[in-house]
């Protein structure tokens, strides 16, 4: 299973791979001067905790059915978002990387976000806009960039920054390999053993064509494979 788990991973970063265009996972901006106390909101396998920067102290929550289920994360704490266990602005920062999408209301867990941040403190928030279901059933939205900025300022926060991840080509690009591959991974028998090579080709052919003008073609904001925000509480 590790063997195949390693192949898969060296597969994703080739053209090879339907997910090529998303790109390798990075922190956002912003983090890397984070201080203090830092909670983690849907840590998974906390892969950020080693990218932080030295004596922030790391705090790791995940929730039992998806975190533990679909994903077998070892955080610090299972609990659900929108009711953390924590004290009034007990952190200096707080994480939330893909993860209002599974959850049944956002606006809650934005508020409890801004609940346990000191004054002055700051988060990171992201979520997919152009990305398929996912961890079914538990997938429930996605927001533009407005629905993103609604929840957070009517939670008395503000927004530092926020940024669209994904150029537009790439994100059209992506969905278009997706959808290739996911119609084959529903297949059974002999139509799924035909139709395998054609949908590799097909990746392999969409992936470096829409890389290649995504250097070329004008960027378009309309288009996103998800946003990313730094929000701060006053």
């Amino acid at each position: 299973m590790v063997s195949v788990r390693k192949w898969v991973d060296a597969l994703a970063r080739t053209p090879l791979h339907p997910q090529w265009l998303l790109g390798r996972r990075r922190i956002p901006p912003g983090i890397a001067s984070a201080s203090g106390v830092l909670l983690d909101i849907g840590a998974a396998d906390r892969w950020i905790e080693p990218q932080l920067p030295v004596g922030v102290e790391y705090v790791a929550l995940d929730f039992p059915s998806t975190g533990r289920d679909l994903y077998g994360a070892w955080p610090h704490v299972f609990a659900d978002a929108a009711h953390l266990p924590f004290s009034d602005g007990y952190f200096d920062g707080v994480i939330c990387l893909e993860v209002l999408e599974h959850v049944p209301d956002p606006a809650i867990v934005i508020k409890e976000i801004e609940r346990v941040l000191k004054s002055g403190g700051h988060a990171w928030i992201s979520m997919p806009f152009l990305y398929p279901l996912h961890d079914a059933p538990f997938d429930f939205q996605r927001y533009t960039e407005f629905g993103l900025r609604r929840d957070v300022q009517r939670a008395g926060l503000e927004v530092v920054t926020l940024w669209k991840s994904g150029n537009a080509i790439r994100a059209a690009g992506l969905l278009f390999c997706l959808a290739i591959a996911g119609g084959v991974h529903v297949q059974h028998g002999w139509l799924k053993l035909v139709l395998l090579p054609v949908a590799l080709v097909a990746v392999v052919t969409i992936n470096i064509i829409a890389w290649l003008l995504s250097l070329v073609w004008p960027d378009w904001s309309y288009m996103a494979v998800g946003h990313e925000l730094e929000v701060s509480k006053p």
